[in-house]
């Protein structure tokens, strides 16, 4: 384990990107395995409690790893890495705020937040369901259907995350450690996206008609 640390430490010092794209697409595919055996799980134990007889063995699709490691590699590696650089720099050098400080720590958590963790989600359903075949009407309600809840369930645990985060690792690290939460996330992510109009989100759906209404009513 000590050799595979220190050979990922000279990997990222000598090829940066290359490093911190190949490792986002690792976890992501691996994500995305955890992620189909627990919507298996989750299927099997549906049919144990309604008394279904089907119960089919777990066949990975690989098609779908695939393009979620795609996803990983192509928009988590390279803009995860230029992201935790360029706002490291920002909120120290131009903000001129006192590294590991309370307001050093706020700042890049309200900005991470803010910017990239709604961006990441809205790229991450697009991508699937232009990846899956889907048209763009198709892509447009899946992204309404999903991107709310996870938005929401994510907002209770990425801000923890990403304080420790900010307060005690270094930069070049910050995306490794964010990818290791990730291996967990994408796993969510592709939970989420595999659930469909799951009875769980119509709460959440609840909240569209009202802003429709109020836009209306303007």
């Amino acid at each position: 384990m000590l050799k595979l640390w220190k050979w990922y430490q000279n990997s990222l010092a000598t090829h940066p990107i290359k490093t911190q794209v190949i490792s986002s697409g690792i976890i992501w595919g691996i994500g995305d395995i955890a992620a189909q055996a627990v919507t298996h799980s989750t299927a099997k134990a549906h049919h144990l409690q309604t008394h279904e007889e089907e119960d089919k063995e777990l066949k990975i699709n690989w098609r779908r790893v695939a393009t979620t490691t795609l996803f990983g590699l192509g928009f988590v590696g390279p803009v995860g890495h230029f992201w935790y650089e360029r706002l490291d720099r920002i909120i120290r050098v131009r903000l001129k705020l006192q590294p590991k400080s309370f307001r050093f720590v706020a700042s890049k958590v309200a900005a991470d937040g803010i910017i990239f963790g709604p961006l990441d989600l809205l790229v991450f359903f697009t991508y699937m369901g232009f990846s899956s075949g889907k048209s763009s009407a198709q892509v447009k309600e899946d992204v309404k259907r999903d991107f709310l809840p996870a938005l929401i369930l994510e907002g209770g645990v990425w801000p923890i995350v990403q304080v420790a985060n900010f307060r005690f690792v270094p930069v070049r690290y910050q995306l490794l450690y964010v990818n290791f939460f990730c291996l967990l996330d994408s796993c969510f992510l592709s939970w989420v996206e595999q659930q469909q109009d799951a009875p769980w989100k119509q709460w959440f759906k609840s909240f569209q008609p009202l802003k429709e209404g109020e836009g209306q009513g303007g």
